[in-house]
């Protein structure tokens, strides 16, 4: 390790060895050394040391059940002698830095170095020139030889201009990622307990020795000992790297460790290091301590090192020169280590892979133009002089010469600085830093910057409801107990006491302790609701029943509970033991009531005494009180109980038959009401092109009455809504792999899915963006906010988590968080997304045709007239413009709600449309044909001197200065124009709502006023007078003019343009690549895949001919034995750690009578061998085949189908 970076770090523990005396029993160091243990170790360490938890919480003064008293003094001292829970963030890169990294661009090195020899150059007096006799062609008296100087040092002062720009805008970038990273961490909050008070705690406040309570889904935030513990699940994978999920409990292995995941239960944890000190803290401090190692070594003179580090840096460099790159800034720098590692197998976003090609494209062009330029001046320049003027070599005039040459090269160079558009990457990062600065306002935070890009192509949402379509606040509004279903919460009365108090106590204890109804904020309010909302709207319904829940929990407090079976997603339900006073023992359980009320065979009637409850009453109960209540889009949870004898006891782990042979005690439906701005957000998302799909873990009528209410589904229209059995069903094939075909015809209808688990929401997500049947590839968003959404949202090219209900864990996957869980957000960033990518196109429309005006007119100027008319430092000057403030200006346009009423681009849409080619091309020739007239008759109109062939170094013409002047006003007002690229008419149109636009422009104009004016000889600008002004400006506002003409022309006349832009199959062949997760398909298998395509339309024909037959086959063949079916492609491409395997029962399905029969088909079907040739031809077949027509045609028995298959 670094000593010097950690040794102010060593000190302070030294002193804290002696902070034994400073009142705590132990000090960092035992704790750290303490926390390297895992499993066994740790508790006999715990006990031999520690006498145990208690004994450690004794030590560190604090209690287990109440916490920290919470004074701030006793906060104080422990912050100062355990370290703060806050992991110091790597220094940002300073200014000075910044500018360096500017500096490496190659186009500004060639011109600073261009610049230098010009200087020099110009200092240089040949010997003899005294006497006038030795002049070339060229070089005038003193005074003007004397001013020589002038135009190296302005390119130097403007290449210093547009470097200290550059990296202003790299700097504010880098401050706004820190806001953001910084507000992304002040989000997240722990529950701990204070003074026996569970307060919501911001995670940076948490200090040793407090009591934090951890449930399923959170981060943890500093390492702890687990004091008592509920069916605790951790996956550590974050550190260790495996993957399988650790069991944690008190007696067996109690140390949780900061940055790992809670993926089941719950419990409370004594928090034993934090910050640097925590072993995720631990590991940052070892890189950071790593980097500066090297940099010491550096510092003692080793200078190959440095120059490999520099260039090093120059490699970061460049990779935040890259538009978009540098996405992550606020993210630790070992991600970012990775990612630039594995960036290539990250799949692009749309705009950066289309913006990458087109740079590209551009900058070939433009290193063409500028050689050609170069070389064409040079010889002309030769051969004018050495072979038709005759003249010799003198040795003394060669520094002129090479004056000359400088010259050529510097027009050749500005030539290339012109054409290369570096300001896109500029006005990518600005339009997206801007848009998601904004974003936040409209509640959404932007994790990483490309997802908000990638959301304005997206075309499919796949949404949660709970709390995103619903307001997540849960009422119970109908029950059904003592065989009656009341329409609304009855009078307590009614009920027997027997029965109400069964009820109360079967709410109050199982369900969390942390969920709470506390009185609300505002007089008059609702009463806020605190933790999990379903078991809300249960604590709700006990109020209402006017008892109350607090009492009860205080005589059974949390760790007085038995066992906790807590609630995930296989399960579907939780349930809690309690011991009675008799030895006995009691548990209640509550879940989705069809899951709950199959494992009950009793059911409490009016008195509360128990009846038999067959499987007939269990349908019945089903028709009658479950489905009228789900239609109502109410969700119904079933409460029940069962008691257990003492002696001897049940073995707890046996859960299947722990949890049966229950006694129901009432079915409560809960309402979650659609928030109301929701089906109006759904209307425009289906305007927009965008399908909406709604996965529930809801019961299906629920959902297809909540989808009704939301707009996602009208009655009458032909859509699918079915739960995950029957999803799973048709998907999957007979051997339980999930076929892309099968899925094909799944989800184009799919609306919504019910009962669903994440597992089929990553299946759904996976299944959409690998669809090849549309003509563009699907970019899907999805929400999610439990821990198991994880897979999902990472897998979606934009996950979005929910701030307020989401887990830490889902946020962590995701790429925006909504802080207000709310749909119509999600619009929201559609509209801005969209916005990105039209403010981008709008940039590219303006820069590209001052791109091709000026690199023509310096061609051909350079070319005709031996100099080009735009001179190096106004080159650079009308770069800045068209760069710099055009990006700024038209990357910060206002979203309209207009953007929602167009579908999405797409993946293969041209990013310059024949539109905006049209308006390149036609403001291109004008432009040109105007600077032309000038330049070759100006001098006639204007009645001045000619500027043209003027000698080297001669004073700035007016001739010239006016031809500047008007490309400068042509473009001031073409920016106008580029704000529009749909071919719409009012370009002014919301102008007033930019002021940054209107800002720039004016500010643009004034400095141009003060570069003509008082420019002189390094601008090379003569001053003109008040009717030559006029006249530039008049033939800039021929521009606005002459944009009308062009959006007249309909785009139908120009065929040619159709292809101008575009990204054709073959460029976007790599980049589809990507697709499939980092399993990088080469071309061949590619072309196989197109193959296939060929081979399943002819193969379809024959197949329906086969099949015909095998219908009449099948009967004849049914006692033979099936052979093996074959495996197709899919199969080697489904993730082997999302596949639902056979052996796993625990998913709880409906009807269990069902389940067993197609499991217990599944085993006996036998094992399949999956065919080694795995060619295009077989699995073509294989593919095909429609198993979902009738049996006979699936029916692999025939001899005609093992004849399809070895074809």
């Amino acid at each position: 390790m670094g000593d010097m970076s950690n040794s102010g770090f060593y000190a302070k523990n030294q002193r804290n060895e002696d902070n034994h005396a400073a009142g705590f029993g132990c000090s960092v160091m035992e704790l750290r050394s303490l926390m390297e243990l895992r499993g066994t170790e740790a508790v006999v360490k715990l006990q031999e040391d520690y006498t145990g938890v208690e004994g450690l919480c004794k030590r560190l003064k604090t209690s287990p059940t109440e916490g920290l008293a919470g004074a701030q003094i006793d906060l104080d001292k422990r912050r100062e002698i355990y370290g703060k829970n806050l992991i110091p963030p790597k220094t940002p890169k300073t200014f000075l830095q910044l500018v360096w990294e500017a500096l490496q661009d190659v186009t500004l090195i060639i011109l600073e170095i261009a610049a230098l020899i010009s200087l020099g150059l110009s200092f240089y007096h040949p010997p003899g020139e005294s006497g006038g006799d030795a002049t070339v062609s060229g070089v005038e008296d003193e005074g003007e030889a004397d001013a020589g100087w002038i135009e190296g040092a302005a390119i130097l002062l403007s290449v210093v201009c547009v470097v200290l720009v550059t990296a202003f805008n790299d700097w504010s970038k880098e401050k706004q990622f820190r806001g953001l990273q910084s507000r992304i961490e002040q989000e997240q909050k722990f529950q701990v307990v204070r003074g026996s008070q569970v307060i919501q705690l911001p995670v940076s406040d948490i200090v040793v020795g407090d009591i934090a309570q951890i449930k399923y889904g959170d981060l943890l935030p500093a390492d702890g000992v687990l004091i008592q513990g509920n069916d605790l699940k951790i996956d550590e994978s974050s550190l260790t790297g495996e993957s399988d999920h650790v069991k944690k409990c008190a007696d067996m292995d109690p140390m949780l460790l900061s940055g790992t995941h809670v993926m089941e239960g719950s419990g409370r944890m004594v928090v034993t290091a934090v910050g640097v000190n925590s072993q995720t803290g631990i590991i940052f401090t070892l890189l950071g301590a790593g980097t500066e190692e090297e940099e010491k070594k550096e510092k003692k003179g080793k200078i190959i090192i440095s120059w490999n580090y520099l260039k090093k840096q120059d490699g970061a460099a460049a990779m935040e020169m890259q538009p978009l790159k540098s996405a992550e800034g606020g993210e630790s720098d070992e991600k970012e280590k990775k990612k630039r590692v594995h960036g290539s197998k990250k799949e692009k976003s749309v705009l950066q892979g289309k913006l990458t090609k087109l740079a590209v494209q551009i900058g070939k062009a433009g290193l063409l133009m500028s050689a050609i330029t170069v070389i064409i001046l040079v010889l002309y320049f030769a051969i004018d002089n050495f072979v038709l003027q005759k003249q010799p070599w003198l040795p003394e005039c060669t520094p002129i010469y090479v004056q000359y040459f400088v010259k050529f090269f510097i027009i050749g160079v500005t030539v290339l600085v012109v054409a290369v558009p570096e300001g896109l990457p500029l006005a990518v990062t600005i339009s997206l830093a801007y848009s998601v600065k904004k974003m936040m306002k409209d509640n959404n935070l932007v994790r990483h910057l490309d997802a908000c890009e990638t959301m304005g192509n997206a075309t499919a949402i796949c949404s949660d409801k709970t709390g995103t379509l619903t307001t997540n606040r849960m009422t119970a509004v109908q029950c059904y107990m003592g065989d009656v279903h009341y329409r609304e919460i009855p009078d307590p009365g009614a009920l027997s006491p027997k029965l109400l108090d069964l009820l109360v106590n079967s709410i109050s204890l199982n369900s969390a302790y942390t969920t709470k109804i506390l009185p609300p904020d505002k007089e008059g309010g609702l009463p806020k609701q605190v933790g999990n909302k379903t078991e809300c709207g249960l604590l709700g319904l006990v109020l209402d029943l006017k008892r109350d829940y607090q009492p009860i929990r205080n005589q059974i407090p949390e760790e007085k509970l038995y066992k906790v079976y807590t609630f995930n997603s296989s399960r579907k339900s939780m349930s809690t033991v309690i011991k009675l006073s008799d030895g006995n023992f009691r548990m209640y359980s509550k879940g989705a009531s069809e899951i709950v009320l199959k494992k009950c065979n009793h059911i409490l009637n009016e008195v509360g005494e128990a009846r038999v409850f067959r499987p007939r009453d269990k349908d019945e109960m089903v028709k009658k009180v479950i489905e009228p209540m789900a239609c109502e889009g109410l969700r119904t949870i079933c409460v029940a109980y069962r008691d257990f004898s003492g002696d001897p006891e049940p073995n707890w782990d046996d859960e299947t038959n722990i949890l049966n042979n229950l006694t129901a005690i009432c079915v409560v439906g809960i309402e979650d009401p659609v928030r109301p701005e929701v089906p109006d957000a759904i209307l425009k998302c289906q305007r927009a092109g965008i399908t909406v799909r709604m996965v529930t873990g809801d019961n299906i009528n629920t959902a297809r009455a909540i989808a009704i209410k939301c707009g996602i589904i009208h009655p009458g229209e032909d859509f699918l809504c079915i739960d995950g059995k029957e999803f799973n069903r048709r998907i999957r094939n007979e051997k339980g792999e999930v076929e892309q075909e099968r899925m094909d015809k799944v989800w184009p209808k799919l609306r919504v899915l019910a009962r669903s688990s994440p597992t089929d929401k990553h299946t759904l997500v996976k299944g959409i963006i690998d669809s090849t049947i549309a003509d563009q590839r699907q970019v899907v968003a999805v929400t999610g906010d439990g821990t198991n959404d994880g897979p999902a949202l990472k897998k979606a090219d934009v996950g979005f988590a929910m701030g307020i209900a989401g887990t830490d864990v889902a946020k962590e996957a995701s790429d925006i968080i909504l802080t207000d869980d709310n749909f119509s957000s999600i619009v929201k960033a559609v509209m801005w997304g969209r916005n990105v990518y039209d403010s981008i196109s709008k940039f590219l429309q303006f820069q590209l045709t001052v791109n091709v005006v000026a690199v023509i007119v310096a061609f051909t100027g350079a070319c005709i007239t031996q100099d080009s008319p735009l001179k190096a430092v106004q080159m650079l000057w009308v770069n800045l413009i068209m760069d710099t403030f055009a990006s700024l200006a038209l990357a910060t346009e206002p979203p309209t709600e207009s953007l929602l009423m167009r579908k999405p681009y797409g993946r293969n849409k041209p990013l310059i449309s024949s539109t905006m080619t049209k308006n390149i091309l036609g403001h291109g020739v004008f432009q040109l044909i105007i600077i032309f007239t000038l330049l070759f008759v100006g001098e006639k109109i204007f009645d001045i001197d000619s500027g043209r062939n003027a000698p080297l170094n001669s004073p700035p013409s007016e001739h010239y200065t006016i031809i500047f002047n008007t490309f400068v006003m042509m473009q001031l007002f073409n920016e106008i124009n580029a704000r529009k690229i749909h071919g719409e008419r009012n370009v002014f149109d919301g102008i007033f709502r930019n002021p940054i636009f209107c800002s720039i422009v004016f500010g643009t104009f004034a400095m141009q006023i003060v570069i003509v004016q008082f420019g002189g000889k390094p601008f090379s600008c003569q001053p003109l007078n008040l009717e030559k002004w006029m006249w530039c400006v008049f033939l800039g506002l021929g521009e606005l003019v002459w944009g009308q003409v062009i959006s007249t022309i309909p785009n139908s006349r120009l065929r040619f343009l159709r292809r101008a832009g575009q990204l054709t199959r073959k460029d976007e062949l790599p980049e589809e690549d990507a697709n499939e997760d980092n399993e990088e398909i080469d071309h061949a298998e590619r072309e196989l895949r197109r193959g296939q395509i060929l081979w399943f339309r002819g193969l379809n024909r024959i197949q329906t001919q086969i099949r015909v037959v095998n219908a009449f086959r099948s009967s004849l063949y049914e006692g033979l034995e099936k052979p093996d079916p074959r495996s197709s492609i899919h199969n080697f491409m489904t993730h082997p750690e999302f596949r639902i395997e056979d052996s796993t029962p625990n998913i709880p399905l409906i009807d269990d009578t069902d389940d067993d029969s197609a499991r217990r088909r599944k085993y006996s079907s036998q094992p399949s061998s999956p065919n080694k040739n795995n060619n295009a031809i077989d699995s073509g077949i294989n593919l095909t085949i429609d198993t979902s027509k009738s049996a006979a045609s699936s029916s692999p028995a025939s001899p005609l189908h093992s004849l399809e298959t070895s074809l």
